[in-house]
């Protein structure tokens, strides 16, 4: 019998791994051009860092990639396998590896998984340069990773993968003959491969896994050009109901719509109908969460102040919980935003503002209101006849903060709903008192 070639054996994932920043997908923030990464790549020189973010995002990928790519020697550590001793064993290895003019990028996946003494014993190494520390985490590292070590390395966030980008992996995958599923033929339409790249939720690996899954177990005569794979050819595999999601993008943009409409017409019941519409069809929870905490500025906003700490902390619970338990805490945040007091004037607020900055230009500080750092300063008249709020009663006292072109326009008007009436009601009470003590002014 012939040995037969090791990477067949391999997961569809591993198989399909980017060898390059070419073939990488996704992080244009720091692979574009100018990103932090590339540049670095391309300059070789490479510095310790922490990968945050969600799984199936390319963190290993990443660190590979990069050793691959600079004069670098790349060791992989678990977090959750390893101990002192192995750290002693890589550290001897690296003192080698430097000795030979090579720098050691040692990626220890699961860094939050290390205690505070594995931790401590990097630290001498990272700061001699006898290693390049690239740590991979999906929790968050200012609570999990010491601060002495974050201090020596730099954070960079590694985001979700859009649906877009899933779709162009799957797709990679399914045409590739090599290293992907291609010798096999297999057709897919595209709104199987949108259900596919939906249900992976940002995930590249899982996607990788479920399209391996799928064509291994593939009844005789489907995925041919007559009878491709669809959406209802998935649902015996992943054992579930995928709701239709059209590739375009309008049905997507179609529930967007109707759950913010529903959020903003007050009305629950259509709101947690359309809440989970969104996620049976396979939508990025996450992406729906952000839509709620900009809803609670955009038409919530001071009429009920906890609107947004809601949304926050919905989407918060999200993320530590995920699917199922988590979703009851994007139901709670839909019913307290539909039922909150509705007011768009912050929203209104911010628009004027934009447009007032754009046609009025960089306006001139107030002199009263600069600080006056140096004597110079204060002899150009900067902090000059400045009045100190918290000198007068209720810590306020009329003065003009607006520049001189712009005194007396009013860019937030608030409503008589909920909290914001209570804003008004101040707001009211000090605009009528600026006017009586100008008044008092210019008759002196």
């Amino acid at each position: 019998m012939t040995k037969p070639d090791e990477s067949i054996l391999q997961p569809l994932a591993e198989r399909m791994r980017p060898a390059s920043l070419a073939e990488f997908v996704g992080q244009r923030h720091l692979l574009g051009g100018g990103g932090l990464i590339a540049k670095a790549v391309e300059k070789d020189l490479v510095f310790s860092m922490i990968f945050w973010g969600p799984p199936g995002v390319g963190k290993t990928t990443l660190a590979r990639i990069i050793a691959r790519e600079t004069r670098s020697r790349f060791i992989h550590f678990s977090a959750v396998l390893a101990g002192v001793k192995d750290i002693r064993a890589v550290i001897e290895q690296a003192e080698e590896n430097r000795r030979q003019g090579l720098r050691t990028i040692l990626f220890v996946d699961e860094i939050h998984r290390f205690n505070k003494a594995q931790q401590d014993a990097f630290l001498p190494h990272v700061e001699s340069g006898t290693i390049v520390l690239i740590g991979a985490t999906t929790e968050n590292p200012s609570f999990e990773v010491i601060p002495a070590l974050m201090s020596r390395c730099t954070l960079l966030v590694l985001h979700r993968l859009t649906a877009s980008d899933i779709e162009g992996i799957l797709r990679r995958a399914i045409g590739d003959v090599e290293r992907g599923i291609g010798s096999q033929g297999i057709i897919f339409t595209d709104g199987a491969v949108s259900a596919m790249a939906a249900m992976a939720d940002g995930d590249a690996r899982f996607a990788l896994n479920l399209l391996e899954t799928v064509a291994a177990t593939l009844p005789a005569g489907i995925g041919t050009p007559e009878r491709p794979v669809d959406i209802p050819d998935l649902e015996p595999i992943v054992q579930k109901k995928l709701l239709h999601y059209d590739k375009s993008g309008e049905e997507h943009y179609n529930l967007i719509s109707a759950f913010h409409k529903s959020l903003r017409g007050s009305d629950p019941d259509a709101a947690i109908y359309w809440l989970e519409r969104m996620m049976a069809s396979g939508e990025d929870p996450l992406y729906i969460a952000r839509r709620m905490v900009r809803f609670a500025s955009e038409d919530v906003g001071i009429a009920d102040p906890f609107a947004l700490d809601v949304a926050l902390n919905a989407m918060e619970a999200f993320r530590f919980l995920g699917h199922p338990e988590g979703d009851l805490a994007l139901v709670q945040a839909a019913v307290y935003l539909a039922t909150a007091p509705k007011s768009n004037k912050l929203y209104e607020a911010h628009n004027r503002v934009k447009d007032t900055v754009r046609e009025s230009g960089a306006l001139p500080v107030p002199l009263h209101i600069r600080n006056p750092v140096t004597k110079l300063m204060a002899g150009l008249g900067y902090g000059r006849d400045y009045r100190y709020a918290h000198d007068f009663p209720d810590a306020w006292v009329p003065q003009e903060y607006l520049p001189e072109a712009l005194i007396g326009q009013r860019f937030y008007a608030p409503t008589n709903r909920g909290y914001e009436r209570q804003v008004k009601e101040r707001l009211d009470k000090w605009i009528e008192f600026k006017k009586t003590r100008k008044k008092q002014e210019n008759e002196r």
